[in-house]
């Protein structure tokens, strides 16, 4: 999965900034059509320290709006779901993504995050 909000920061500014309060979360959208429905996650988000999730989550949910109602019988149980988790701010992966990015860097892991 890619990492959205990251480019250009090095290993050190993303533990400091997840220390400060940043973290990573994926959003999720629902898709139906008549009899297929589908749930899937978004990319990977980081949001710094401070900032809220709202503007990062406008896209999947309007999908989810529009697109997910639509399908037989799972299409509104996907729907409710992801307008759930994503009006809530979306799912927190924080822990999962830092623990890979530093194994990436050859990093042990130290923080309760981390682990």
């Amino acid at each position: 999965m890619q990492i959205n909000g990251i480019d250009g920061m090095s290993v050190r500014e993303l533990v400091d900034s997840v220390e400060r309060g940043g973290r990573f979360v994926i959003f999720q959208y629902a898709v139906s059509v008549v009899v297929l429905s589908f749930k899937r996650p978004t990319d990977i988000h980081f949001v710094p320290p401070g900032e809220g999730t709202f503007g990062k989550s406008v896209g999947p949910t309007l999908v989810s709006l529009f697109l997910g109602w639509w399908g037989f019988p799972f299409g509104i149980f996907f729907t409710i779901e992801s307008l759930f988790v994503n009006l809530r701010g979306g799912r927190d992966v924080t822990g999962e993504v830092m623990r890979a990015i530093l194994a990436d860097a050859g990093r042990a892991p130290a923080k309760p995050w981390e682990r």
